[in-house]
């Protein structure tokens, strides 16, 4: 992903840099699917290992993609950078949920990661041909409408999931009734001192 932030970071001064951002993307791909399947075909799996070295790769991998749109000016810095925030937040959801949950969900809305990396490089091609778009009647460029829906898109993403994972977590551990029971009966003492102490107040007062 280093090697696609610098094809577009280049793209600036050399328009056909972007020709390279399928390419290491499609090994980036490539590379993420073959070491999972030569682990099992070898029986040297590493859960762990794999989960945290895939995902820390990834989490640096995003920052150079964004990183390089800024830098060649085909996205704005502010969407690149809020766009960078979007992905981290559901990140951060996404491994959350794997932790407490035991649920690992990398698709939503039938779009994962091969699907981005699809529309990533149909975009970058897209750039030789049209960098500016029009919407309603204001010219953006094209990154940048592509970077305010897709902030859009991983920010409802992530809250939606994390109220399904909330509603998850809190029907697997239910409060125990002696503590709601507790809790109520401390609520109605409090309310009869406050009432009690009202009644004090109002006859020193006369």
């Amino acid at each position: 992903m280093f090697l696609v932030g610098v094809c577009f970071a280049a793209s600036s001064r050399f328009p056909q840099a972007v020709f390279g951002v399928p390419l290491f993307l499609a090994l980036n791909w490539f590379g993420d699917s073959l070491d999972g399947t030569l682990a099992r075909v070898r029986g040297h799996q590493r859960p762990r290992y794999g989960f945290y070295v895939d995902h820390i790769l990834d989490t640096f991998g995003a920052s150079f993609v964004l990183g390089g749109l800024a830098m060649s000016g085909h996205m704005t810095p502010m969407i690149a950078a809020g766009f960078l925030i979007a992905y981290y937040i559901l990140s951060i959801e996404i491994y959350l949920a794997t932790y407490c949950v035991g649920r690992f969900q990398m698709s939503f809305w039938g779009w994962g990661p091969t699907e981005l990396r699809i529309l990533l490089s149909i975009g970058a091609l897209v750039l030789l041909v049209k960098p500016i778009v029009t919407i309603a009647g204001m010219e953006m460029p094209l990154f940048d409408v592509g970077g305010i829906v897709g902030m859009a898109g991983l920010i409802i993403t992530a809250v939606i999931s994390s109220i399904g994972n909330i509603r998850r977590l809190y029907a697997a551990e239910p409060l125990p009734q002696n503590v709601l029971s507790h809790h109520r009966d401390t609520e109605t003492q409090s309310s009869k001192s406050h009432h009690h102490n009202g009644v004090l107040l109002c006859g020193l007062r006369k």
